[in-house]
């Protein structure tokens, strides 16, 4: 009895209201010398106003990714709730302006989420904007960062809007290498191979990772529940997350914010007799 209360004080109270930072080194195949080593972090559901997860969350969020030395950041989706057991709905319009210390320093890049849509997302779009976000909803985006120069490729959300995943990757003018940026994992197998990256959010990583039993529920394909995915030769990194929904419970799956190094991947050295 003692260890289920303590498995439920943790899982309900303790873990949700953490805030981790991880590191991942992500060797991709088709990465370019010039942006080899670069470093992005990434963001997806902050949730704004589900339990453990106010204003004053976001402020914390904000501040440690104003003291990271990534040169940008990728935000994956859902920076509102629909609804969550013992949550506050924030709007947009509150939740943006914490927003603009980061944005004064460095450039954020965004999508919008299912639960963006669901709370009109134009409305999200505007607000995230108006702090100073680009939003890349279907648009591609040619940047500069630091001496790498790359597309960010932002493509609609599976479920609400058209993903018009085509449409987006037209906009793609050079051979520089391109990131995709979505909401849900379950369009990664679209996307083409001409992204040397798609980033993800949506899963919360199941919220819950059970020790021998992995994680139950994934509002997405299970191989897609959260880190670094290698299939069908292409590369994709889904965030954890930060927020709650349904239940505001994690268990195993802290809030995180993911810093990603971003490498070109080293070549097998050809037999002596093929060079």
């Amino acid at each position: 009895v003692l260890i289920a209360l303590g498995c439920l004080a943790w899982g309900f109270f303790w873990e949700p209201r953490q805030l981790v930072e991880r590191d991942y080194d992500l060797a991709l195949p088709h990465w370019s010398r010039d942006c080899d080593g670069l470093r992005l972090d990434v963001v997806a559901d902050t949730h704004t106003g589900s339990p453990h997860n106010g204003l004053d969350k976001l402020d914390r969020i904000v501040e440690r990714l104003i003291a990271s030395d990534a040169p940008a950041v990728l935000m994956a989706g859902d920076y509102v709730i629909l609804s969550v057991l013992g949550g506050t709905y924030i709007s947009a319009d509150e939740l943006a302006p914490p927003l603009k210390p980061l944005t004064a320093g460095e450039p954020v890049y965004a999508v919008l989420g299912n639960h963006d849509w669901w709370k009109d997302g134009a409305r999200v779009r505007a607000a995230l904007e108006s702090a100073g976000v680009i939003v890349l909803e279907d648009q591609a985006r040619k940047v500069r960062l630091g001496g790498c120069g790359l597309w960010i490729v932002g493509i609609g959300d599976k479920w609400e809007t058209r993903h018009d995943i085509a449409g987006a990757f037209a906009g793609v003018s050079d051979q520089a290498p391109v990131i995709a940026l979505t909401h849900n994992p379950d369009l990664f197998p679209e996307i083409p191979a001409r992204a040397a990256l798609t980033i993800a959010g949506h899963t919360h990583g199941g919220q819950v990772r059970l020790p021998w039993f992995g994680t139950p529920v994934v509002p997405a394909q299970i191989r897609y529940a959260g880190g670094y995915i290698v299939e069908d030769g292409k590369s994709l990194f889904v965030s954890t997350g930060i927020g709650t929904s349904i239940l505001p419970v994690r268990f195993g799956v802290p809030p995180e914010i993911s810093r990603l190094t971003l490498r070109m991947k080293a070549r097998a050295a050809l037999p002596a007799a093929a060079k």
